[in-house]
């Protein structure tokens, strides 16, 4: 009787044991697919739209102001894939080892070089366009002819920022070691980030929460000024329209305010789950995944919105393709 329960007993634990395992596979399996169709799908979106953008420079004798931020906002998106989403993703799958310390060291501060200058160029795209369609006063009259040679300075100005605030970032990288993973240490599965103390750990995530809500409040702040000036002035927008062409500064205007909408929902999500993870000693792995995975969101995403809100992007991927299609006819054609 008793070897008939303990037989009945140890089924049971290895039934169990079985279900677990299966559960956790398909865990696994829906968490790599998800960051392989993320990543490999916001590669391809940001890769399109600079293909798109240096063809345009290759065939225009001047790229406008708007354009030449958006590139570089595409540029920034797809740094920051291919430092983050790659990596993480090639470890969801069960790849080791993939960096040494100074591996480590590079691709992190790459990754957050990438990850802030996403935010600080969606706030000079947000604050650019406010000023564009602002109306005329004694001060903006100086300022709105200034603005495209302000571009590229600010662009240095925003990597200059970004690299010294970032610089802390190689010092507390290295690839995972063997064992338990200490206390205020990012496991982030193909490095470490180890603050070694809470102080470091605390203070790097105060500067780098402050400077990204400084950002996110002055884009947010530029965009509702914008929506007032498209409630306020719709009329005088429409003459505008008419007389001036006023029509594609209120849809790059719009185009804007949708992209700030969709960085700060995402941004929003982002901080919640980094704010929680400072709060604790130990970040669970999937709480540092699903982070990683809504902090991409917005570098996937906001390249297939620009393809489809802007018209001489759209132009040049579909010139592009008829290319390509008469090209495949014309072989079909001498093939035959």
């Amino acid at each position: 009787m008793r070897v008939h329960f303990k037989a009945r007993h140890l089924h049971r634990r290895s039934h169990d044991s079985h279900a677990g395992t299966w559960i956790m596979d398909l865990c696994v399996t829906i968490k790599g697919v998800s960051f392989l169709l993320q990543t490999g799908v916001g590669i391809l979106g940001n890769t399109v739209v600079l293909l798109a953008y240096a063809h345009i420079i290759l065939t225009e004798p001047k790229l406008l102001p708007v354009d030449m931020i958006l590139c570089h906002l595409v540029f920034a998106n797809l740094m920051l894939l291919l430092t983050r989403g790659v990596p993480q993703t090639m470890t969801v799958f069960g790849m080791r080892d993939l960096l040494n310390d100074s591996g480590c060291k590079v691709v992190i501060y790459a990754y957050r070089i990438g990850r802030a200058l996403s935010v600080c160029i969606t706030c000079m795209l947000s604050v650019f366009q406010a000023v564009t369609i602002a109306p005329a006063g004694p001060h903006l009259s100086r300022l709105k002819p200034a603005l495209p040679s302000l571009v590229l300075p600010t662009f240095a100005g925003l990597w200059l920022l970004n690299m010294a605030v970032c610089i802390a970032a190689p010092f507390f990288s290295k690839a995972p070691r063997n064992g338990t993973v200490p206390a205020f240490t990012l496991n982030l599965g193909f490095c470490h980030v180890d603050f070694r103390d809470n102080l470091s750990y605390v203070i790097n995530g105060v500067a780098v929460s402050g400077r990204d809500f400084a950002f996110v409040a002055l884009m947010v702040g530029s965009s509702c000024y914008i929506l007032m000036l498209l409630h306020m002035h719709s009329r005088r927008v429409r003459q505008l329209r008419r007389s001036q062409g006023g029509g594609a500064e209120t849809k790059a205007a719009k185009t804007v305010v949708t992209l700030v909408v969709l960085y700060v929902v995402f941004f929003g999500i982002d901080n919640v789950i980094w704010i929680y993870m400072l709060t604790v000693e130990k970040v669970s792995p999937v709480v540092a995944d699903m982070r990683v995975f809504f902090s991409s969101c917005y570098a996937s995403l906001s390249p297939f919105f620009i393809i489809s809100s802007n018209k001489k992007v759209k132009a040049k991927i579909a010139c592009t393709a008829e290319q390509e299609q008469l090209s495949a006819d014309a072989q079909e054609s001498n093939d035959k």
